[in-house]
């Protein structure tokens, strides 16, 4: 069983609108091959057989991932291929179209299809297999690779009565000789979208067809099988009984989604409406909310499925059928996909819950070069420097061109740019966008390539649509903390808390991302810790209680940090206790440092030695935990002497307590320093 990274999640949508009840469509707008198969039980004989999930960290193969190739079927029981000549055409130019037959004598009948409709055989290649629809996108295989970076194919159990249909992933596992795993979940692929890192989507259909599985349970399956560890869950606001995903909604990327769109005037409006303002809400696999685009979809005749397309490679195929609102939706797709050849593929035979999405299903690539990187996106922090670093796996097993792994950058509107990123450990590679000055805007794409021929780039359409930040320069800070240091001092602090005051600075709001919880050298927590991301709104501040309950004697400052993510930077805080107080926690103290004379009166110095770097930082905090000095020097390896005189520092005026941190590379010694008249 493999080790899950995060926890498993699901989210339900609850409309603010309701969607009006439906009479019980036509059997072929919920895919059936008759009326009679309506009614058929989903038990009949079939060879699904479930199994153990893959072990390790799976990634499940997303449609704009890179694909070899594309399934298809010719269902001679029900009319041939589902889909026009052109398309095929279109789809035989770059990629291998693999067409399900029964037999060999139907494969001669669509090599004349093909070869009299102009599709270039050469990309062509045939599977013999029974089969009983077209509808290859709810019944083909889900790819995916484990945590051995294998690929595999993910079996589920097709939630329609079709035996040979619900056999074909078991077959293209035999087809590409790669492992075959069953998940025991009734499901269809025109349900189901991911966005290849680490998250997936479906209507509440999933739950209405395994009510023997609780919505925990089916999180899971989602979970283990495919590596998805956010399963969001939605309501179907098309209407229509199919209760497709594919139907109204798609994802472009990890980062972006294509939501329908229908009139005001249009009951489902309400709807429509929450999910795509959901999604505008919610973080998408980059961290960031979604880029939410729209396609007018208002269902009238003729229909308008364009959500139901197919991105192939840097192909996207949108079904056209002769609406007023064609030419828009292409424009949408160009809108949201710079870089792509968007073609749009007009036939009669499209529905608005079956086009051809549906009939058509991407075949991995499974010796793909990917390129794993999270974005820098948005609005950052100045840095003249910006280290981009991303996780390249060739899974065809053959070396990564080491000086054709590279960085792109642009600034501004210049041109791009390339530095070679280089491989730091295992499959991690860095490179450096430089020269960057305040306010400036960078955009990055990276590239690499190895010795199969392959290449890759991340974003996947790369200059075309590349990531893009812009820094913010901040001669000061957005945020403070009140006190500087939180330090437990007695008893009567553990019991009750330290609060400390997190202070927006700047009239904007800052969205605080993270907050360190609780601590790494002794147990320090933060007691109701505020749901995140806060929003702290302009000069508001945010109180948190710091707590920490451990009593009595060691003898020294023991110091830790709490760490405070915003949109634009890191922040710490020094969280601190007098250890005198503590009793269980092992703590190294002036091993390396001795301070004197203490009690101290105008000097004080400190003999350092021992240092395992040529760096060293001396804080020194006051009694209520006032950062007072703060000294960074370079030193030599042997014993060294830093003396601090209280004229350096109007705050040794006071005599009282004090304490210090003293930091040499990975080594932080602490102590109590007294002065005196």
């Amino acid at each position: 069983m493999k080790t899950k990274i995060f926890l498993s999640t699901i989210v339900l949508f609850i409309a603010f609108g309701s969607i009006t009840a439906q009479t019980v469509p036509e059997y072929r707008k919920l895919k059936y091959l008759s009326k009679e198969e309506m009614n058929k039980p989903l038990t009949q004989s079939r060879n699904f057989y479930p199994t153990d999930p893959p072990e390790g960290n799976i990634r499940n193969v997303a449609e704009y991932d890179e694909m070899q190739g594309v399934l298809i079927s010719y269902a001679s029981n029900y009319g041939g291929f589902g889909i026009p000549y052109e398309l095929i055409r279109e789809m035989a130019e770059d990629v291998n179209v693999l067409t399900i037959v029964g037999s060999a004598t139907e494969q001669q009948t669509v090599i004349t299809l093909f070869t009299n409709n102009g599709v270039n055989l050469d990309n062509c290649d045939f599977l013999i297999s029974q089969i009983d629809s077209y509808w290859t996108r709810d019944y083909g295989p889900w790819f995916i690779f484990d945590g051995n970076d294998e690929p595999g194919i993910v079996n589920f159990k097709y939630n329609r009565p079709r035996p040979h249909d619900d056999d074909i992933p078991i077959e293209m596992a035999e087809y590409l000789d790669v492992d075959l795993y069953g998940m025991d979940l009734f499901t269809a692929g025109g349900n189901y979208m991911t966005t290849g890192m680490g998250i997936a989507a479906s209507t509440d259909l999933i739950w209405e067809e395994n009510t023997n599985y609780t919505t925990v349970e089916i999180a899971d399956f989602i979970n283990d099988y495919l590596g998805n560890s956010n399963y969001e869950v939605t309501i179907d606001p098309l209407g229509e009984a199919i209760k497709h995903i594919d139907c109204w909604g798609k994802y472009l990327s990890p980062g972006k989604i294509l939501i329908g769109q229908v009139p005001e005037t249009d009951n489902r409006y309400d709807d429509y409406e929450y999910v795509a303002n959901y999604f505008a809400n919610t973080l998408s696999s980059y961290g960031k909310p979604y880029e939410v685009y729209r396609v007018y979809t208002p269902g009238t005749y003729p229909y308008t499925p364009y959500t139901n397309s197919l991105i192939l490679n840097n192909k996207v195929f949108v079904p056209l059928t002769g609406s007023q609102w064609d030419d828009e939706a292409i424009e949408s797709y160009e809108e949201a996909m710079p870089g792509y050849d968007i073609i749009g593929i007009n036939h009669t035979g499209w529905l608005n819950t079956d086009a051809l999405h549906c009939r058509t299903k991407g075949i991995a690539d499974i010796g793909m070069l990917y390129i794993d990187h999270m974005p820098t996106l948005g609005t950052v922090a100045y840095h003249p420097e910006y280290d981009i670093s991303a996780y390249i796996t060739a899974h065809s097993g053959f070396p990564i061109y080491s000086d054709s792994v590279l960085l792109y950058y642009k600034i501004n509107g210049g041109d791009f740019t390339s530095v070679i990123m280089e491989l730091e450990t295992g499959n991690k590679y860095t490179g450096t966008v430089s020269g960057v000055m305040p306010s400036d805007t960078v955009s990055y794409y990276i590239y690499a390539a190895d010795q199969s021929g392959r290449n890759a780039k991340q974003p996947y359409i790369g200059e075309h649509d590349p990531f893009v930040f812009r820094n913010i320069y901040f001669p000061f800070d957005e945020i403070t903390f009140n006190p500087d240091s939180v330090i437990f001092l007695n008893s009567e602090q553990m019991t009750n808390g330290i609060p400390l005051d997190i202070v927006n600075l700047t009239e904007d709001k800052v969205y605080i991302n993270t907050i360190t919880e609780e601590g790494a050298l002794f147990p320090w927590y933060v007691e109701s810790m505020p749901e995140l991301p806060y929003e702290l709104t302009g000069y508001d501040t945010l109180t948190l209680n710091i707590m920490c309950p451990v009593p009595t004697s060691k003898g020294s400052l023991l110091a830790d940090e709490m760490i405070v993510t915003t949109n634009l930077e890191s922040y710490t805080e020094i969280i601190a206790i007098d250890s005198d107080l503590l009793t269980v926690i092992d703590v190294n103290t002036n091993e390396h440092v001795r301070v004197f004379p203490n009690p101290f009166q105008d000097q004080i110095t400190f003999a350092i030695d021992k240092a395992d770097s040529d760096k060293i930082s001396i804080q020194i905090f006051d009694i209520l935990g006032k950062l007072i000095y703060n000294m960074e020097e370079t030193i030599n390896e042997s014993e060294n002497y830093i003396r601090i005189s209280t004229d350096e520092n109007i705050g040794f005026i006071n005599p009282g307590t004090y304490f210090y941190k003293i930091t040499t590379g990975n080594h932080t010694e602490t102590g109590k320093l007294i002065h005196t008249k």
